[in-house]
């Protein structure tokens, strides 16, 4: 019986396999359009999967508390979390993120996303480490419809914090790439 009520006993296993934790398990993640089959625990969030297996490091860890949108990614077309998203519960789902945003243009480069493009072109960055939440979040921000006023992109991009406040030029890129998005 366990001195605490609120935590459970585990009876099964030796004492090394409950400090061990769970077992990996395999992961099919379709990240940016390619298929990707890592072993991680099921616990492991998308963010430590894309940085630590994957090693996409453009989602930043912030605060890990969902609170910043630094680690912001887009599950299926929808703007989530990914400090607060389990990796195996994106299984089967399309995950962008902000290195998928860029696409090849057939020369041997790489073409900018229209947002990427209006974000220097507005100096909507200052220190940089917010931007690729900013970036997917603005994308995501203007497919959903969000995008009307500068009210509205306000509201609807308010999860992204900037130390930097930014906050200004961010708008008037987001407001410049709609049309182009």
């Amino acid at each position: 019986m366990s001195a605490r009520p609120d935590v459970p006993v585990r009876t099964e296993g030796t004492a090394e396999a409950v400090e061990r934790g769970p077992l990996p398990e395999k992961v099919r993640l379709r990240v940016n359009g390619t298929e990707h089959v890592i072993e991680i625990e099921p616990r492991v969030s998308l963010l430590q999967a894309l940085r630590d297996d994957l090693h996409l490091s453009g989602a930043k860890r912030g605060c890990d508390q969902g609170a910043c949108g630094a680690c912001t990614v887009m599950v299926d077309g929808r703007r989530v979390l990914a400090c607060l998203t389990l990796a195996i519960a994106c299984e089967g789902q399309e995950i962008t993120t902000v290195e998928g945003l860029a696409e090849p243009d057939g020369r041997a480069g790489w073409r900018l996303h229209p947002m990427q493009e209006e974000f220097i072109a507005h100096d909507a960055f200052q220190c940089g480490y917010c931007t690729p939440g900013q970036l997917v979040s603005a994308v995501a921000c203007v497919q959903e419809g969000h995008a009307s006023s500068d009210a509205e992109i306000k509201e609807w991009m308010s999860g992204n914090i900037c130390r930097c406040a930014a906050y200004l030029n961010i708008r008037a890129a987001i407001r410049a790439a709609r049309e182009r998005v």
